[in-house]
């Protein structure tokens, strides 16, 4: 598996669904590419989509839905066709994903915070019920401000949840500025340790440095772990990166094929 030329047709698709629908969230779905191509193409257990056995993923920062649906279009979950109807009236692939209309989403997403309390749920009835799959959460750095995410963190650690990867895409922009700026995480690494957890610090864009931080995760007993990704926003794409403005507006068609153009497709 070419993880490098799979995470470029992810990011392509992103841009394509985005441009299709005339609205989106390219910038966070563009930093995270590389972290979800390593989990659905290498660390995630999933033999198919409808096996009770395999790993869960929850995408709690459901904004970033492009993503998931690029994602789960490149592992066949659903068809490359679909992606074009992207937010539009009656299509199953909506702003934030939906469990019930798209095969391989393992959690609706809606407001920010729930995701990873559904994903720690989850992975508690893993323990409750014996069952040996992982569950792993996609969080924004921005959605850290939410008060429910450190209640999800405590009851995690309180259960001994080491079936349970949070995983942060930490590239410190949120909707209106930067994250240190609008309502500061930091230091998290600190933070999430004070919460019991073994927190792991890696390059959300190098393969190797995340195959690492998953190793920690899966090799860990009797407590949760937190990756926490350092990412760019808009990764991939020279005038989204680190640039705020491209949180969530969609490109113009001469953005959307120089955007294309550069991560080597043609609109």
């Amino acid at each position: 598996m070419d993880l490098e030329k799979t995470a470029r047709n992810i990011r392509i698709n992103i841009i394509k669904q985005i441009y299709a629908a005339g609205s989106g969230h390219p910038g966070g779905a563009l930093s995270a590419a590389d972290i979800l191509t390593l989990l659905y193409f290498e660390v995630m257990n999933i033999p198919s989509f409808t096996d009770e056995n395999r790993d869960r993923f929850v995408m709690s920062k459901g904004h970033a839905s492009a993503l998931l649906y690029a994602t789960l279009a490149q592992r066949g979950a659903i068809d490359l066709s679909l992606l074009p109807t992207f937010r539009k009236l009656g299509s199953p692939l909506q702003g934030h994903p939906d469990m019930n209309k798209v095969t391989g989403v393992d959690m609706t997403a809606g407001s920010l915070g729930l995701g990873v309390s559904a994903a720690a749920g989850m992975a508690l009835a893993a323990k409750l019920g014996s069952h040996n799959y992982r569950v792993y959460t996609l969080l924004g750095d921005g959605e850290l401000q939410e008060g429910s995410v450190w209640e999800t963190f405590m009851a995690a650690s309180h259960y001994k949840l080491d079936n349970f990867t949070v995983i942060i895409d930490n590239n410190n922009l949120q909707i209106d500025g930067e994250v240190d700026k609008v309502m500061s995480v930091y230091p998290l690494r600190e933070k999430l340790v004070a919460f019991g957890f073994d927190a792991v610090e890696a390059d959300g864009h190098d393969f190797s440095s995340l195959r690492k931080a998953f190793a920690v995760a899966s090799n860990l007993n009797g407590k949760p772990c937190a990756i926490i990704a350092k990412t760019i926003k808009g990764k991939g794409v020279s005038f989204m990166e680190n640039n705020a403005d491209w949180h969530g507006k969609a490109p113009d068609k001469e953005q959307a094929a120089l955007a294309v153009k550069e991560l080597g497709g043609e609109l």
